[in-house]
């Protein structure tokens, strides 16, 4: 499910951001809010920079509501978080944003769904170098397609050559099917009737669902319900759970908003997203895609040699996402301003809702929330700028150059 950010002049974005339409509405000016119980300011120092990055995407770029969630490794630093928002969580309530709600965090469902898959590698339940076939034969097969020659790996990597079942024609208008339950083996039907994609590296939701039906095949239970198990409960993210056909959004939440093809915005927060299933249903909120992220690159959920096995990075298109990026297995790394690399996932839904979450080198972490896609290729860069902006400034270069 849409990672999001292209650098284009034409605005293309993966998976479901390009469904997204193009133009956003202006809002008014922003409101500034932080969440309840967070440290930013004093001990943190001002972070202005973060602060004006947070503002351009509401009061330049037009977006209803923009939240950041910064948290630092408490040995290093001089606090433990800093959260600040601009905007507006609901409109028809005029509820200022704030950095604690949960939203629906699309493609970066991927990185979940990645460590999953290799913890069960771990467990030599999976091989990174077996072919599709092996566990799922003949799933995979005719309009060019041959499972035994599409490995594991090459699904996490999206360099499988698999078509996105998105691209089809009718996820043109995909408010029209905003409420329809759809099954993972039917969209993959479908993306192998769509024509086979250029290049080596495609971006595609398909892979991500195939890699669903290898777990529940290994496993013999769902993919949701093994990452609930061995990561959403362990970890204690408690804002993090599997929407299935409800298409409404649990506990405290922003709404999220879009454009529809007569130019008007509409409330897009109920939203079936079986569509996604895991490669990007999850509902989560800043302050959990922290905790998940912290822990997954600090070890606590996969052995040395998986961690090293998820940062072994294929070329990206840059057009698709954007310059200087690259695709590791579930996650992207991208440079920082300030020296090192980020690393990280994004995710888009077709309703409005854009996330973020990543990890630079000193440990430190990000996690942006949007309840409004970028229009533009400008609100793009700046998307971008924010996440560098949070991890670069009042960094060491002794941190930001591991």
């Amino acid at each position: 499910m849409p990672t999001f950010l292209p650098t284009s002049e034409t605005g293309r974005r993966i998976g479901l951001a390009a469904l997204v339409a193009a133009t956003v509405l202006a809002t008014g000016p922003a409101a500034s809010a932080q969440a309840p119980g967070s440290r930013s300011g004093g001990g943190c120092g001002t972070h202005d920079q973060t602060r004006q990055a947070l503002r351009v995407l509401t009061d330049r770029d037009g977006i209803t509501g923009a939240a950041v969630l910064v948290s630092y490794p408490t040995e290093d630093e001089p606090c433990d978080r800093l959260a600040e928002a601009a905007g507006t969580a609901d409109l028809r309530t005029g509820r200022p944003m704030n950095s604690v709600d949960r939203l629906r965090v699309g493609s970066v469902t991927k990185t979940f769904t990645a460590a999953l898959v290799l913890q069960l590698v771990a467990e030599h339940r999976l091989s990174l170098d077996a072919p599709v076939d092996r566990y799922l034969p003949g799933l995979i097969h005719g309009h060019g397609h041959d499972g035994s020659l599409i490995t594991v790996r090459q699904l996490l990597h999206h360099t499988s050559g698999l078509p996105d079942y998105l691209d089809a024609p009718e996820w043109e208008h995909p408010e029209r099917l905003r409420y329809r339950h759809f099954e993972p083996r039917d969209l993959v039907t479908r993306a192998l009737e769509l024509p086979r994609p250029q290049g080596t590296w495609h971006y595609a939701t398909t892979n991500y669902l195939v890699l669903g039906l290898i777990v529940r095949e290994v496993t013999g239970r769902t993919p949701e319900a093994e990452i609930t198990r061995r990561i959403i409960k362990p970890l204690g993210l408690h804002d993090t759970y599997w929407p299935g056909d409800d298409t409404r959004l649990r506990g405290p939440h922003s709404r999220s908003y879009f454009t529809d093809g007569d130019g008007r915005r509409v409330d897009g927060t109920a939203w079936n997203m079986t569509l996604g299933g895991v490669g990007g249903a999850l509902v989560s909120s800043p302050g959990d895609l922290t905790r998940f992220a912290a822990a997954l690159f600090d070890g606590r959920l996969l052995p040395a040699a998986q961690l090293a096995e998820l940062r072994r990075t294929v070329e990206a298109d840059a057009d698709r996402l954007w310059p200087g990026a690259r695709y590791g297995l579930g996650v992207i790394s991208t440079p920082l301003s300030c020296g090192g690399t980020w690393w990280g996932h994004g995710g888009t839904v077709p309703g409005g809702h854009r996330a973020l979450v990543a990890v630079g080198p000193g440990g430190r972490s990000v996690a942006v929330a949007l309840n409004e896609v970028p229009a533009s290729l400008q609100a793009e860069l700046d998307f971008l700028d924010l996440v560098d902006k949070a991890l670069c400034e009042g960094s060491s270069p002794e941190r930001t150059s591991a």
